[in-house]
């Protein structure tokens, strides 16, 4: 991935392409999908966020986090 900010966008769509296109073998999947687990987990439990915010809020960070560690 690409060190210059402005090459997010590119980044997350070849990503995204590759996740819908491997599947579970891509090597993104299963972090993100885990994330999206904790995320929905937390938002059964606090009172403030609904579960399918928490499920995104969770894949959302999780899938930053591989464009962006």
């Amino acid at each position: 991935m690409s060190d210059q900010p402005n090459d997010f966008i590119s980044d997350a769509k070849a990503e995204l392409s590759g996740m819908a296109k491997e599947g579970m073998h891509h090597p993104s999947m299963k972090p993100v999908l885990t994330g999206a687990a904790v995320g929905a987990v937390a938002g059964a439990l606090l009172p403030i966020v609904s579960l399918p915010l928490g499920l995104a809020a969770g894949a959302g960070y999780m899938f930053y986090k591989r464009l962006r560690p």
